[in-house]
């Protein structure tokens, strides 16, 4: 990656922490329904069985964007449950239209900043814009294509695309709650979809 696209991802970063700092919303929110993607009931992480938590599908205006399903070590109901539950996590993603990379980081760190205070986004700058990074190194997902996060301890967080690592962990428990308040915090994608992730 060029150092000008660098300083632009960390430019974005600290904009967007800005933005969210005054309050508001950059992520389009809509309905979740029901999945049409089919996941695992149970996997298994760092030999911790996994159940599936939860799952639904994320919508942008009338535009269906993704199905996503949440696995934890026990079930949990209530953001507060989830973010304070130790042990290994998996979001896990299935792209349900042509989705640009570039735009899909960028969301990311939007609804991240969106549920985070600036000073926490800034403290995890590196790992934000490595997120992006990843998904900018690909020009788009297609429809049925599936990406991934999972978060080791002790190890820090995993991006996956179409089943395959991107490189080493990266964060911390910190940074991964950050993550999953994407779509279980107070402003989250979808206030439908954080209810079908905690199956209430």
């Amino acid at each position: 990656m060029t150092n000008t696209l660098h300083t632009s991802i960390r430019t974005a970063i600290v904009a967007i922490a800005v933005l969210a700092g005054a309050g508001s919303s950059v992520l389009v929110r809509a309905n979740a329904s029901t999945v049409s993607s089919t996941f695992e009931p149970r996997t298994t992480l760092q030999g911790v069985p996994l159940q599936l938590n939860g799952a639904g599908t994320r919508y942008k205006a009338f535009f269906r964007l993704y199905d996503m399903a949440l696995y934890t070590p026990a079930k949990v109901t209530t953001p507060e449950a989830l973010l304070t539950q130790p042990g290994p996590k998996r979001l896990s993603f299935v792209a349900l239209r042509e989705l640009p990379g570039t735009d899909l980081g960028l969301a990311f760190i939007k609804g991240l900043s969106s549920n985070s205070p600036p000073d926490l986004v800034q403290k995890h700058t590196a790992s934000s814009t490595r997120l992006i990074e990843i998904f900018s190194g690909k020009a788009k997902l297609n429809s049925g294509d599936t990406f991934a996060m999972e978060y080791l301890p002790g190890k820090g967080t995993v991006f996956y695309i179409q089943g395959q690592s991107q490189g080493a962990p990266v964060g911390d428990a910190e940074f991964f709650n950050m993550v999953l308040k994407i779509w279980v915090g107070s402003s989250p994608a979808d206030f439908k979809l954080k209810d079908a992730l905690l199956g209430v």
